[in-house]
C-alpha cells in the first residue's frame, strides 16, 4: 500500500510522505510494518535499559571517580531532567522534519554520548554527557511511536504498541540484572559501552528499513496532512521552562523539604509558566501543542491515566528495590531476578493486551489493568520483613499483569486520538506524562515514607530500650531507615545490632506499607479516568504503508 498524500505541483514548498532518497529496496523490506517495529524496538530498548541499568553502576562510579553522594544523584537527575523537559519539543521536531530522521539522529547521538561517558575520567564529564543522553533519548521515543502510528493500519496498531510496551517493560525491569552482571564481571564503563554496538545495529536497521512519513508543508487537513512551516519558539521556551521548574522541584524536594520556600517557588514558577504557555498557544498561528488536542476527552483521560499509573508503579517500585536489597540482603542481581515475575507478565501480557484492545477497545482493559495494579499495590503493602519469595512473586506477577494493558491502552488512546500530523507531539506527550508521573510518584511517596519514619522511629527506638541518640544521630538514622538500612555502628555488640536492625526494618516496612497503600489509592482513581477512554478516532488515518 502506498501513501495517500499527493503532491500539489503549484506549491513547490510541499513535501509529502515519500521514501527517502537512497538505494531502492523492495517494498517487502523498506517500510514493512513488522520490520519497522523490530528496528525501532532496538533503539527504544537502548533508552529503556539506560533508565535503570545505570543505577547499579552508580556505587562503582562513585568509588572510581571519587564522587560525592550529590554527584551520584546527578548522574540520574541530569538524564531525567534533559529527557523530561525536551520530549514534547522533540516530538514536534519529528512531526516537522520526519520521524525517521529524528529517530536516526537520536540513535547516533545516544550511542555517541554513551561511549563518551565510558571514556570520561571525571564525574563532571559523566554528568555532562548524561545530559546529552537525555536530549538524544528524547528524540528517539516520540519518533518511535510516530513511526508505528504512521506505518501500521488500525487493526494492527494495538498489537504493535503491545510489543513496543513489552520491549520497554522488559528492558526497564531487566536493567538491574544486566547492570549487575556487567559491573560485577566487567566494569562500570561497560554499562555505557554496550550502547555503542546496539546503537550501530539500530542505525543500520533504520537506514535499511524505516520509511519517512512526513506531512505536507502548509496543506489543509482536508487535502493532506499538514506540518508546520515554522516553529513556535516562544512556546518551546515557555513549555521547557515550566517543565524544568516542575521537574527540578520534584528532584530537590526530598533534600529541601516540602515545606521549604525554594520548593514552592519552583512549583509556583512552573504553574506560571504553564499558564503563560496556555495563553500563548491560543494566540500563535502554528502552536507547539494545539490546545484543541485536549478537547478530546479520551486523549486527556489517557494522559491522566498514564500519569497516575506511573505514580503508582514507579513510586511503589522505588521502595521495593530497597526492600529486596537492604531488608532481605539480596545482591542487585538477585533483586533483579526476584522481579522477573513482573517482567515476565509484562512480556507475556503486553502483546495479549494489544490483541484484546483491538477487539474490545481500550476502556475495559485499561480499567481492569488499573484495578489489578491497585490490588497488587495493596498486596505489596502487606509484605513483611520475613515474607518469602513465593508471596512476593505473586504480587509482582499481578502488578505486571495489570500494567501491561495500561501501557498499551493508554498509549493507543493518546496517540490514536491525535491526528497523524501530531503523532510526534502525542508521542512526546505520552512519554512526558510517564516521566512526570514517575517523578511525582518517587517524590510524593518518598515524602510519605519520610513522614512515617519521622513519626515512628523515635518511639520504636525508645520502646526497644536502645541507647539514646543525639539530634544529629537521629537525623542520620532516619535517613538510613528510609532506605531500609539499619544504622549500626561498626563496634556495636551483636545483640544490640540485631535489635537496631529489627527496629530499622520494622519502621521501614511501616513506611513502605503506607506508601504502597497510597499508590493503590492512586490506581483506584485511575480506574475512573480509564472509563472515559475509547478507541482512537484517527487511528486509521494515514496508516498502512507497507505490507503486513
Amino acid at each position: 500500500m502506498t501513501s495517500q498524500t499527493t503532491v500539489d505541483a503549484t506549491d513547490p514548498g510541499d513535501r509529502t510522505s515519500v521514501p527517502p532518497s537512497g538505494p531502492r529496496l523492495g517494498r517487502g523490506m523498506r517500510g514493512h510494518p513488522w520490520l519497522t517495529l523490530f528496528s525501532v524496538a532496538i533503539g527504544v530498548m537502548m533508552v529503556a535499559l539506560d533508565g535503570t541499568i545505570v543505577a547499579i553502576a552508580n556505587p562503582a562510579i562513585a568509588t572510581d571517580l571519587g564522587a560525592s553522594f550529590a554527584d551520584v544523584q546527578w548522574i540520574t537527575n541530569a538524564y531525567f531532567l534533559a529527557l523530561a523537559v525536551t520530549l514534547i519539543t522533540a516530538g514536534k521536531l519529528g512531526d516537522r522534519f520526519g520521524h525517521r530522521q529524528t529517530f536516526l539522529i537520536g540513535i547516533v547521538g545516544f550511542a555517541a554520548s554513551s561511549g563518551a561517558i565510558g571514556l570520561s575520567g571525571s564525574i563532571s564529564l559523566v554528568i555532562t554527557f548524561r545530559v546529552f543522553q537525555g536530549l538524544f533519548g528524547a528524540l528517539l521515543m516520540p519518533a518511535a511511536l510516530g513511526l508505528l502510528r504512521a506505518t501500521f493500519p488500525a487493526e494492527k496498531l494495538n498489537m504493535a504498541i503491545g510489543i513496543w510496551g513489552m520491549v520497554i517493560g522488559a528492558s526497564t525491569a531487566g536493567g538491574p540484572i544486566l547492570g549487575g552482571v556487567l559491573v560485577e564481571h566487567v566494569s562500570w564503563q561497560s554499562v555505557f559501552f554496550i550502547n555503542v554496538p546496539v546503537g550501530a545495529l539500530a542505525l543500520v536497521l533504520g537506514l535499511l528499513i524505516l520509511l519517512d512519513h512526513r506531512a505536507a508543508l502548509g496543506r489543509s487537513p482536508e487535502n493532506g496532512y499538514s506540518a508546520p512551516r515554522s516553529f513556535d519558539v516562544l512556546g518551546i521556551g515557555l513549555l521547557s521552562g515550566a517543565m524544568f521548574c516542575l521537574v527540578w522541584a520534584l528532584i530537590k524536594a526530598p533534600a529541601w523539604g516540602w515545606g521549604d520556600g525554594r520548593t514552592w517557588t519552583f512549583i509556583a514558577a512552573s504553574l506560571l509558566g504553564f499558564a503563560l504557555f496556555t495563553l500563548w498557544e491560543k494566540r500563535v498561528k502554528e502552536p507547539l501543542i494545539p490546545l484543541a488536542l485536549f478537547r478530546s476527552v479520551p486523549l486527556s483521560a489517557g494522559v491522566v491515566v498514564m500519569v497516575l499509573m506511573a505514580i503508582a508503579f514507579m513510586g511503589g517500585l522505588f521502595f521495593v528495590t530497597f526492600y529486596l536489597q537492604n531488608v532481605h540482603g539480596m545482591s542487585p542481581v538477585d533483586a533483579g531476578l526476584h522481579l522477573l515475575p513482573l517482567t515476565g507478565m509484562m512480556i507475556v501480557g503486553s502483546p495479549a493486551a494489544g490483541a484484546l484492545i483491538t477487539k474490545a477497545g481500550p476502556r475495559v482493559p485499561l480499567a481492569g489493568g488499573m484495578a489489578l495494579t491497585a490490588l497488587a499495590m495493596f498486596g505489596m503493602s502487606r509484605l513483611e520483613a520475613g515474607t518469602g519469595s513465593a508471596v512476593m512473586s505473586l504480587w509482582f506477577a499481578l502488578l505486571g499483569l495489570g500494567l501491561a494493558p495500561v501501557m498499551v491502552g493508554a498509549t493507543e488512546v493518546i496517540v490514536g486520538n491525535a491526528a497523524l500530523e501530531l503523532s510526534g507531539v502525542a508521542g512526546g506527550l505520552q512519554q512526558a506524562a510517564m516521566q512526570i508521573g514517575g517523578s511525582l510518584g518517587t517524590a510524593v511517596l518518598g515524602a510519605v515514607m519520610a513522614s512515617r519514619v519521622d513519626n515512628d522511629l523515635p518511639a520504636n527506638w525508645a520502646d526497644a530500650q536502645l541507647p539514646q541518640l543525639t539530634a544529629e544521630q537521629l537525623a542520620q538514622a532516619k535517613e538510613a531507615v528510609q532506605q531500609g538500612v539499619a544504622p549500626v555502628a561498626p563496634d556495636t555488640p551483636a545483640a544490640v545490632a540485631a535489635q537496631i536492625t529489627k527496629v530499622a526494618h520494622d519502621t521501614f516496612m511501616s513506611g513502605m506499607s503506607l506508601a504502597c497503600l497510597v499508590a493503590a489509592g492512586v490506581a483506584v482513581v485511575a480506574v475512573f479516568f480509564a472509563l472515559l477512554t475509547k478507541r482512537g478516532e484517527n487511528a486509521d488515518a494515514g496508516a498502512g504503508v507497507g505490507h503486513i
